[in-house]
Parts: C-alpha cells; sequence; structure tokens
C-alpha cells in the first residue's frame, strides 16, 4: 500500500497527543476511565500525554509521514516483573499527574501489569491510534507490520491489549491469538491479552 512510516521524535509530541486524543475518545476503556463525557473531553489529553511521554523516553513510537496514525511500542527484556517494586509505582504516579481523584487511571495500570506475560522477551504494542477521519484505510495494519517483520527477522515475540472486538480481529489477522482470559474491568468493558509468536502467518 506504500504507507511511509517514520520514527516519531520529542518535536512530535503534541502532534502524537491530540492523534491518541481523538482517536480514543470513544474507546470503550477511555469511556470507562472517564465516564462523563466533559470530564474525558478535559482530561483524556492529559492521559495520553502521560503515556506518550513514558513511551518517547522508553520505547519508540511510530507515526505516518501524514501524522493520521501512530503505534507505541516498548521493548520488555527478558524476565522483566510486571510487580515489581519499579513498576509498581507507575500507574500511581500517571493517576497522580492526570486526575489524583481517578482510582481508574490507576487501577487500569494495575490490571494490565498482573496479566503482563513475563520470562521472554518481546514487543509490547500499548496502543495504536487512527484519525477517525481515517480508519480502515489499513493505516493501523500497516504500521503494526512494520514492527512485526521486525520481530520475524530478529525472533522476538510481541504482546498487547484488544480494547475492542473490532480490533481484536484484526490483531487475529495479523498472527496474534489469545494469551489467556479476557480481562474484565470492574463494572466496565473487557481486554483482551494477545501474544504473538515471530513468524506467525497472516492470510494473504
Amino acid at each position: 500500500m506504500g504507507v511511509a512510516i517514520r520514527t516519531a521524535g520529542e518535536g512530535d509530541r503534541e502532534l502524537i497527543i491530540q492523534l491518541l486524543d481523538e482517536a480514543f475518545q470513544d474507546d470503550p476503556v477511555s469511556g470507562w476511565v472517564f465516564p462523563e463525557a466533559e470530564d474525558r473531553r478535559a482530561k483524556h489529553p492529559g492521559l495520553m500525554a502521560a503515556f506518550t511521554d513514558i513511551v518517547l523516553a522508553a520505547g519508540r513510537i511510530d507515526v505516518t509521514e501524514d501524522g493520521s496514525a501512530c503505534a507505541l511500542w516498548l521493548p520488555v527484556p527478558a524476565g522483566e516483573d510486571h510487580g515489581s517494586d519499579a513498576e509498581d509505582a507507575g500507574p500511581s504516579q500517571v493517576r497522580e499527574a492526570v486526575d489524583p481523584e481517578n482510582e481508574r487511571i490507576e487501577a487500569i495500570g494495575r490490571l494490565t501489569a498482573a496479566v503482563h506475560p513475563t520470562g521472554r522477551a518481546h514487543e509490547y504494542l500499548w496502543m495504536i491510534g487512527v484519525a477517525p477521519g481515517r480508519q480502515g484505510e489499513g493505516l493501523g495494519t500497516a504500521l503494526i507490520q512494520e514492527v512485526l517483520d521486525r520481530c520475524d527477522r530478529e525472533g522476538l515475540p510481541a504482546y498487547l491489549e484488544a480494547s475492542s472486538a473490532r480490533s481484536r480481529k484484526l490483531y487475529e489477522r495479523l498472527g496474534f491469538e489469545s494469551a489467556g482470559p479476557a480481562l474484565g474491568l470492574p463494572d466496565g468493558p473487557a481486554m483482551w491479552p494477545m501474544w504473538r509468536e515471530p513468524g506467525a502467518h497472516r492470510p494473504s
């Protein structure tokens, strides 16, 4: 399809934050974290900014050249324990920075960390966002495949949590499989842990 992709830098920070905010305003998980629409419009950008800063510092953000889609990846070393003290502070720090009164910001970080696989180095697709007017054009697939091709060359698995049934189907087409039972957010939607072995074939 010829989608032009580049690695985002600090100068792209505001672009990435705005893109993620627009892409996830109607996402089931974002709606659970911020149930009130007005509150979500006000505070959701701050949460996306926190995520963007974490990945700019410790991972990699790929963005389409036209700024219409981005993918946030974190490399996870072998044997990293997501319940460790260092990891433990992350969700509470994000909550404190974004909305100290909102326990769900911290809860989602702890819940996803608790089911994150350990023991093997892998690439973690934390988030992928496509501008609302550009969804369905294959941009997300192109972004993900860019990294999956590298994973295949290097023999690395990949992991993610799908936040909707629609995204789950996309990931299955790219070779991801269920990595355990669905993670049910308290009184909220489900998230699906998914794992992809290197070299997993996708349908043509």
